[in-house]
């Protein structure tokens, strides 16, 4: 990719001002503007000025949020002992999913929607306790886990629950990432 085109992407996705960007690096506007739209070639020096302030300004890269920063801390699950029923109905009014299964306080598997119909589809769905379909547990990971690393989880899990000492302490699901994401701003803020 064209370095020159990749600055001038990078500096609108932050919302710098190609003014603000040509005074952080001792260049007019107009300099920069005939850059940006490859009418000059600027030096080896000059590239790496613009892309060392952008890269400070980007916080190198992307956002760094932690995963309780994005958390959903309202946690609806359902107890093992529970009935299809009322798996569903909470499903249902909650419009979830997936729910995380627990027994006596602690998380012992989980429960999706999939593996519901499944077992409502058959003779005496009803009547079938949750603890009888029961899924595998999401993966549960610290409230620092860093949430830039969620999406891998994400490609086999459809989510992962928050726990501080044992304790069920939120859910993070794609839509919580997403959420989080969108809500963050790319440039960095100033320490305070």
């Amino acid at each position: 990719m064209n370095v020159l085109v990749e600055i001038r992407r990078r500096r609108i996705a932050l919302g710098i001002p190609l003014g603000e960007l040509a005074r952080a690096v001792g260049r007019t506007d107009a300099t920069l503007s005939r850059i940006e739209r490859g009418q000059i070639r600027p030096s080896y020096d000059l590239v790496q000025q613009i892309v060392a302030y952008l890269e400070a300004q980007e916080g190198v890269a992307t956002p760094k949020l932690a995963v309780r920063d994005i958390m959903n801390r309202a946690v609806v699950a359902i107890d093992s002992a529970a009935t299809l029923q009322v798996a569903a109905q909470r499903m249902e009014s909650g419009a979830f999913s997936q729910l995380p299964v627990v027994e006596h306080g602690r998380v012992v598997g989980a429960l999706s929607e999939s593996a519901l119909l499944r077992a409502l589809g058959r003779a005496k769905g009803g009547r079938v306790r949750v603890r009888e379909i029961l899924e595998p547990a999401y993966p549960q990971i610290d409230e620092e886990f860093p949430a830039d690393l969620l999406p891998g989880l994400f490609a086999h899990y459809p989510a992962v629950l928050v726990l501080r000492r044992g304790e069920l302490r939120g859910i993070v699901t794609k839509a919580d990432l997403i959420r989080g994401l969108r809500g963050t701003s790319l440039r960095k803020v100033p320490p305070t």
